[in-house]
């Protein structure tokens, strides 16, 4: 490298850090603002219980929708302001309150939708008598509710439980529920025998030797210029206010949620451009080294079986410290918002196509490029120059600090460690890319399982 160049690259690389500094300043301040994901999914399994109670038998309908759902429900709706309640909730509200003057105030407001006029009305009759409406129940079909609002007021105005549950719709519900519920428990079971074992074959010696580990031919400052020059800067701040402005002009014709999937997929395929340029960049020349085993990513898809085996194990052995990083952060400091704006894309459509673009995109392109950059190039880089463990630490930070969420900071950088520990054990690269993307994925068939 040239004396010229040395000065102008450590100009580029200390403004880029500053750059990524005030970038993820701002971006943390700003997930406080942004609204979590967590109050709706509540609502939604609160709502999903109610309908799938008539399907569980005991014990296993307390265990998996409490003694009382209805009233579970309520208390989840009560927590929602007044004001920021949608049509729909403050129905559902009015049908299991038991608090007359409650009742008056939320169906004070005017309502939009028909269907919801119609219960509305119904209501106000029965509180006006004194007694349960005598509503048509095929006039309460014909408006087409959706399945817990149609179970909650044909109760509610007098009918029978064989006339207002839906068994079919029960049953599904009831068979969602337990899967998305039953998950994520099995999963931190098996991850903690996982653990202990691991921890067992450490104490006594029997752990297997640290593959070797075969850094590209880059710096630290390399590191900089990728991450935060290319990464953070370009990536996340120059190219989407290009592109951003520039999809909605060519996807204006198209109907959300399909423009919304779009505008995800575009958005971070150009969020990549800048760091494999980058990347690329930096490795001119690099065919004339000598290619180590495995090449110099340590890619290494083959064993397929063996790489599946250990993107499953670490998956399970860092679920149960997810979950325990999420519950201590939720017990001390509450929700903090900030939630990917994807969970809510995902909860929100309904759409097949849409549905696959967010999958391709957070199940298939993010796990590749993510684990490429922080596992595959930035923690060998870090491990040559301060250690293992500073590498997988300071890696998991970045990769952390990168989703600019201070709600899932703690769970991400978590996540990170293992991904990182994953790679430093396996010796390659394919395992961790496997773990990210089934994390990515239980997550996205979780939300569905609520969601749909």
């Amino acid at each position: 490298m040239s004396k010229a160049k040395f000065p102008l690259k450590v100009i580029m690389a200390v403004l880029s850090l500053l750059l990524t500094v005030l970038v993820w300043q701002k971006g943390l301040e700003d997930s406080f603002d942004r609204p979590s994901v967590t109050p709706r999914i509540t609502l939604m399994q609160r709502e999903m219980a109610v309908l799938a109670s008539s399907s569980l038998r005991e014990p296993i309908q307390e265990v998996f929708v409490g003694a009382d759902p209805e009233f579970n429900l309520l208390e989840t709706l009560k927590g929602i302001p007044l004001n920021e309640m949608k049509e729909r909730e403050r129905i559902m509200l009015a049908l299991l309150e038991s608090s007359e003057e409650r009742k008056n105030i939320l169906l004070e407001k005017h309502f939009d939708n028909q269907q919801f006029d119609l219960i509305k009305q119904s209501l106000s009759n029965s509180l006006k008598r004194d007694e349960l409406s005598k509503l048509n129940f095929a006039e309460l079909k014909r408006i087409n509710l959706d399945p817990l609002l149609y179970q909650l007021s044909c109760l509610k105005l007098g009918g029978f439980a064989e006339q207002c549950i839906n068994q079919e719709v029960s049953f599904n519900r009831a068979i969602r529920l337990v899967v998305s519920q039953s998950l994520p428990f099995l999963a931190s079971v098996f991850g903690i025998i996982f653990l202990i074992k691991k921890l067992w074959d450490l104490l006594v010696g029997e752990d297997n030797p640290w593959p070797p580990l075969f850094p590209l031919p880059l710096s630290i400052l390399d590191m900089i210029l990728l991450v935060a020059g290319g990464f953070v800067v370009i990536g996340e701040v120059l190219f989407p206010a290009i592109i951003v402005p520039l999809s909605d002009l060519f996807l204006s014709q198209i109907q959300s949620p399909l423009k919304d999937s779009l505008k995800v997929l575009i958005g971070y395929g150009s969020m990549t451009i800048a760091p494999l340029f980058i990347l690329r960049s930096q490795l001119r020349g690099i065919h004339l080294l000598e290619i180590p085993l495995g090449g110099w990513i340590q890619w290494r898809l083959n064993p397929v079986a063996g790489g599946a085996f250990q993107a499953l194990r670490g998956w399970l052995m860092v679920m149960p410290l997810v979950l325990l990083t999420g519950w201590i952060m939720n017990l001390f400091f509450g929700d903090q918002g900030g939630s990917n704006p994807l969970l809510d894309l995902v909860l929100s459509s309904h759409d097949f196509l849409s549905l696959a673009l967010l999958f391709i995109t957070t199940v298939v392109f993010a796990p590749l490029f993510e684990e490429l950059v922080f596992r595959g190039v930035l923690l060998p880089v870090l491990v040559e120059k301060i250690g293992r463990f500073g590498g997988v630490f300071l890696s998991a930070l970045v990769f952390a600090l990168a989703h600019l969420s201070v709600g899932e900071l703690p769970p991400l950088f978590v996540l990170g460690v293992g991904l990182g520990l994953l790679r430093l054990t396996s010796g390659r690269l394919f395992p961790c890319a496997l773990m990210h993307s089934i994390w990515n994925g239980v997550t996205f068939s979780s939300l569905l399982l609520v969601g749909l």
